[in-house]
């Protein structure tokens, strides 16, 4: 009897297979500028003073590992196949070799994903965390625990990785309330109260610190760059510095890098801001979809309907943070877990480890 290969596995197999050769040889192709952040991860000569924070983890991971002594290419054979394999240990839906809307999106990006770890990357480790969501959701510890520990673990993460994320679960868990209220559009309601707690956290950290919080990133980012060829950047109409700025600000952001419709007039001409547009529109459709799916069956559906709205609560913190579309992007493709756990949620949501 021959070997039977089904469709599913040949094509999640090819579709790794292409994507790993593209990753080794984004090296060859990719402007200088892809570079940068990689650079300055395994060049000594490049750091500061990084001892904690995501650029000093991630400069200490590179070379306790010794991968920050290896090619890029070699990088990339690395980096890439192991995040694979641990998205594949998520689960393999049937029709995952099916042309369709959620699918496209899923294969897009892989390819994406490709390009950001085809060098050292803060999104590798990003995606080493963040899969460990669908696998405890899918796990058999006991499922009151569940849901705690995963807002335990985005905590833990943000303390030693990236401070934001522990802004994450506050804006998750104040959703889920909100949830619950009626209101004429739900999904309308949950997203601008969540946004609304994003911007009180904001303003209470200017009244202790005496910075709002997208001061201390985008905008100092953005001021610094200012001068910089950089597309898609993401520029507040108003000055930041004030309560109500700070309040524009984040709603501002929070459109751009999600529902970046002006972006994509702006840039009408750049097929790859367009394509980057294209994909996080389809994306947010879906995941509207989905959680609607989710508020008519919580029960059956919650750790799916958790899996949004950290997702979403991410996509809050993003309008905050995020200095540009490409970067926003970047970081959207490290939560790819997530997003593959919730699409394929009715194949793989109760696949046991």
């Amino acid at each position: 009897m021959g070997i039977v290969i089904k469709e599913n596995k040949l094509f999640f197999h090819g579709l790794f297979f292409i994507n790993l050769l593209i990753s080794m040889l984004a090296f060859a192709v990719l402007p200088e500028r892809f570079f940068n952040d990689a650079n300055y991860i395994v060049q000594p000569a490049l750091h500061g003073n990084e001892e904690i924070g995501s650029y000093g983890f991630t400069i200490a991971f590179y070379k306790n590992t010794f991968l920050s002594y290896l090619h890029f290419s070699i990088i990339a054979l690395i980096q890439y196949t192991i995040l694979i394999f641990a998205l594949y240990k998520v689960g393999l839906p049937s029709n995952f070799h099916k042309i369709n809307a959620r699918n496209i999106i899923i294969h897009v990006s892989f390819f994406m994903l490709a390009i950001f770890v085809s060098m050292p990357s803060k999104e590798f480790i990003t995606f080493l965390f963040i899969v460990t969501i669908p696998y405890l959701y899918q796990s058999r510890i006991p499922s009151k625990y569940k849901i705690i520990l995963s807002m335990l673990f985005l905590v833990g993460f943000g303390l030693i990785f990236r401070i934001y994320f522990i802004l994450i679960p506050i804006i998750a868990i104040g959703m889920y309330l909100i949830s619950f209220i009626k209101f004429k559009n739900k999904i309308f309601a949950t997203f601008f109260y969540g946004i609304l707690i994003a911007v009180f956290l904001s303003l209470s950290h200017g009244l202790i610190k005496g910075e709002f919080l997208s001061e201390t990133s985008r905008e100092a980012v953005n001021i610094y760059r200012k001068n910089m060829d950089v597309n898609s950047m993401v520029v507040s109409p108003v000055r930041t510095d004030v309560w109500y700025g700070e309040t524009i600000g984040i709603f501002n952001g929070f459109l751009s890098v999600n529902l970046p419709i002006i972006e994509g007039v702006k840039h009408i001409l750049s097929p790859q801001i367009i394509s980057f547009i294209i994909w996080q529109l389809a994306l947010f459709y879906i995941l509207i979809v989905r959680y609607i799916k989710c508020l008519n069956n919580r029960r059956q559906r919650k750790y799916e309907m958790w899996s949004i709205l950290i997702v979403f609560a991410y996509f809050i913190v993003q309008g905050v943070f995020e200095p540009d579309l490409g970067t926003a992007t970047r970081h959207k493709v490290a939560f790819l877990p997530l997003i593959y756990f919730i699409f394929y949620y009715d194949y793989i949501g109760k696949k046991p480890l």
